[in-house]
Parts: structure tokens; C-alpha cells; sequence
């Protein structure tokens, strides 16, 4: 992770050295170091590439533990942190401030709090039902998302063509380029909250993978575990998608390659997928910053990388998943 924080900082059309990069670092945090380097590389790295490489280790690790949650949560080797429909309410929301707000603390809330929205409909559709387990909630998570995705279709219909509908389709296909200090400062106590409570948790997760049953048997509150996870997984998601828009199959595919290299043993799972998740975005967000002349958005990468490495996954049947 160190070395990928580092080649964060240093990749870039401005060529910045590593030694230039740790004194910069050093005289920033108050440490007597006289970088005398120029103002112009100084604002490269603190005010463009710092915060950016920062927020894809904290989005990219986030989505990773909780596609790796929900994947032993569910007992579903397919599932992603979407899958309660937190990226079809988050869109809406999103897409709604920015058809009614130009503020962008506005746009991320309204996108948080719909995500949020969204997670509990589903959670409250699927206590409706007489039929228990896990299946019934995953349905109505996909409920849940066709409805706030035709909401979004119908946000965007009515969104002006020359102004605000390109807005909202470049939001909703991923970025970071208006990532700031001040936006990872807002969603990181809340963040690293969650990701400490489902590293508590990780060796529970263990137990719930063999079904409520068990779990009981084990001494393990299975109802009330679950919805902790829910809740955990659903304000790290929510928080991510909220400043950096959907950014797809990094919870579906990065938890996959962690248990290819540390097994399916949720305590060395949740650490791994974090690691994995962190350095992976961080490469996916330089290749969108340096491929082309101008920046790709990041769904358009992680689906373009991520499919096709699972398909290999899934044809090798080496998924770590037994």
C-alpha cells in the first residue's frame, strides 16, 4: 500500500520525483525539512494528487470489505455493495441535486441520503414478508433499485439537454477529479467507523456463512448481526458513491482475488480485500488520469478491467470461495 500511495503521487503528466514527493510530505506535516522546491509542484501534489490518491485508497478499500461482507453475509459469491440498491438510490439522489442545487455539499448529501433511503425501503420491504432468510432481502434490494433507477430516468428526462443531463451522466459514471481534502475529511469519521466495526466482526462473519441455523447454534444472533453489516456496509457505500459516484465490480471483484491469496477465512479476508481494494483503485484512477488526453471516467475502466478478469476468475474456478 505504501508503494501504490507513492506511485499515486508520483505518476502524473507532471513528472514529480519520490524523494520531492516524501519532502514535500514532510514540510506539510510540520517536520524541519526545507523542501525549497517550486510553489507549482507543491500544489501538484498537495492540492491534486494527495487528495485523489487518498480518496481511491479509502473508496476503493471501503467497497472492497463491504463487497466481501456481503458476499458471506448473502452466502452469494455474486454479489456487490449495490445490491440493496444504494447506487440506484444514491443516482437519484445525486442526479436530483444537481437538477435542483449547484452546490456540491448538497449534491453529495442528497446522494447520501438517498442511498440510505434506498437500503432501508429495502430492509423494511423484505420485514414485510412472511418469508425469512437472506434471498428475500437481496429481492427486495433489486425492487428497490428498479424503482429509483426509473426515478433517475426520469430525473435525467427531465434534465436540460445542454446543461445539466451531461452533469448527471458524467456523475453517475465515476470520478474523482473534484475530490477535495474537505470531502474526505466529511465522510471519513463515518467511514472509518464502519470499517472498524466489520473488522470486529470479521470472524462472526465466519459463522453466518454457514446459515442462521448454525449461527445460533454457535451463540451467534444471526438477525441482529446481519443488520449491523447492513447498516455498516450501506454508510460506507453510501458515503463512497457520494463523492465519488458509481464506481462498479471493484466489491464484486476485488474480494475474489483477496480470498485467491488469503482464503475465505473472513479474518484475514477483510484485511486483504481493504489492502487489495485500496492499491486497486489507486492504479485504476492513474490509468484514467494518464491514458488519454483527457480523464476517463473510472466506471468506464473498473467495468472494462473487472469484467473480463472475473470471467478468467470463473472459467479457472479459482475463486476461494469453498
Amino acid at each position: 500500500m505504501v508503494a501504490v500511495f507513492c506511485l499515486g503521487l508520483v505518476w502524473g503528466r507532471y513528472p514529480v520525483h519520490v524523494a520531492d514527493v516524501w519532502r514535500i510530505l514532510a514540510h506539510a506535516a510540520g517536520l524541519p525539512v526545507d523542501d525549497g522546491l517550486p510553489g507549482v509542484l507543491k500544489a501538484v501534489v498537495l492540492q491534486v494528487r494527495l487528495p485523489r490518491v487518498l480518496a481511491a485508497m479509502l473508496i476503493g478499500g471501503g467497497l472492497s470489505v463491504s463487497g466481501a461482507a456481503f458476499q458471506g453475509l448473502f452466502r452469494n459469491p455474486l454479489v456487490s455493495p449495490y445490491v440493496l440498491g444504494v447506487a440506484s438510490g444514491a443516482g437519484f439522489g445525486a442526479a436530483l441535486g444537481i437538477l435542483l442545487w449547484e452546490s456540491a455539499l448538497l449534491i453529495q448529501v442528497s446522494a447520501f441520503a438517498f442511498g440510505m433511503v434506498a437500503v432501508g425501503t429495502a430492509w423494511v420491504m423484505s420485514r414485510l414478508y412472511r418469508t425469512s432468510g437472506t434471498m428475500i432481502i437481496i429481492l427486495a434490494g433489486v425492487v428497490t433499485g428498479a424503482f429509483f433507477q426509473s426515478l433517475l430516468s426520469l430525473v435525467k428526462y427531465m434534465a436540460d439537454p445542454d446543461d445539466k443531463l451531461p452533469v448527471i451522466v458524467y456523475w453517475l459514471m465515476g470520478s474523482l477529479a473534484s475530490v477535495s481534502m474537505d470531502d474526505l475529511l466529511a465522510v471519513l469519521p463515518a467511514m472509518g467507523i464502519c470499517l472498524l466495526g466489520l473488522f470486529l466482526v470479521r470472524w462472526k462473519l465466519n459463522v453466518l456463512t454457514l446459515g442462521d441455523e448454525e449461527a445460533r447454534a454457535l451463540g451467534v444472533e444471526a438477525g441482529r448481526l446481519r443488520f449491523g453489516v447492513v447498516v455498516a456496509v450501506t454508510v460506507l457505500t453510501a458515503c463512497a458513491v457520494s463523492i465519488s459516484g458509481i464506481i462498479g465490480w471493484v466489491g464484486l471483484v476485488v474480494p475474489h482475488l483477496a480470498r485467491m491469496v488469503v482464503g475465505p477465512d473472513y479474518r484475514r479476508l477483510i484485511p486483504a480485500s481493504l489492502a487489495l481494494g485500496a492499491c486497486y483503485l489507486v492504479i485504476i484512477d492513474g490509468l484514467a488520469r494518464n491514458l488519454t488526453a483527457t480523464e476517463i471516467p473510472l466506471g468506464i475502466l473498473t467495468a472494462t478491467v473487472g469484467a473480463p478478469f472475473f470471467a478468467v476468475l470463473l472459467g479457472r474456478g479459482r475463486t476461494g470461495w469453498a
